[in-house]
């Protein structure tokens, strides 16, 4: 593997390569070049090589990409030949909807623990999975007991870096932060933000700005002309 630091955008295009090879070897698919593999998925075969380029050489001239051996190879580069266990900080309806989604697991991800400070949520449990809600306070003798590695923190955003100091502190280094608010971490722990909010207002943004406006302007007018002139042939 090549010594410069890789982005996230391009580890973020291996979870989508490895998507496409998991599909690929479900349809007892054996090779497929770059090329297959871009035109099939929608992607761009030349980013699929310089990519992969960052970790090795995997591509066989003349045949391309052998699918087990690239799939089973992006796994390990993701790191996900090992379990991570997750704990989900916050059991309101976003924690318990991750708690109960199903997808996790094809990833080598298990919820092992939600947190609340509600009286009435500590105690019982959610999902198929039977996840147990424990009391926020318990925080760190949970997340050692369950040798908890990812935290989700899906609470509101005045108490969001409180609960991120707590679970450093546990000696947590990856984060999934859903708190529409910016927190800050210690040097080595890792924080992803997913801001919904921020997400649709550059949507907004994109259906507001002029060049969609008059594409939308131009289209409606031409189906009106269409209309218009069908209704004369009648």
């Amino acid at each position: 593997m090549k010594s410069e630091k890789i982005s996230e955008l391009t580890t973020a295009r291996l979870s989508i390569y490895l998507r496409c090879l998991n599909t690929l070897h479900s349809a007892g698919i054996k090779t497929i070049s770059s090329q297959s593999l871009a035109e099939q998925f929608n992607l761009n075969s030349a980013q699929i090589r310089k990519d992969l380029g960052y970790f090795g050489e995997f591509g066989v001239r003349g045949v391309g990409y052998y699918v087990e051996d690239l799939r089973d190879h992006i796994i390990k580069i993701l790191g996900l030949d090992n379990p991570h266990r997750v704990g989900i900080v916050g059991a309101g309806r976003l924690g318990t909807a991750l708690a109960n989604y199903n997808g996790f697991e094809r990833s080598n991800f298990t919820v092992v623990a939600l947190f609340d400070n509600d009286a009435q949520k500590i105690g019982k449990r959610i999902g198929e999975g039977k996840v147990l809600v424990h009391d926020v306070e318990q925080i760190a003798e949970i997340i050692r007991a369950e040798a908890i590695d990812i935290v989700v923190i899906s609470v509101p955003a005045r108490v969001a870096q409180k609960v991120l100091n707590q679970v450093m502190s546990a000696g947590v280094k990856a984060v999934l932060n859903f708190a529409p608010v910016s927190l800050q971490s210690r040097r080595g722990v890792k924080v992803k933000t997913v801001d919904l909010s921020t997400s649709l207002e550059s949507l907004s943004y994109f259906l507001a700005s002029p060049s969609v406006s008059n594409t939308t302007r131009a289209r409606r007018e031409a189906r009106n002309e269409d209309i218009s002139q069908r209704e004369q042939r009648i």
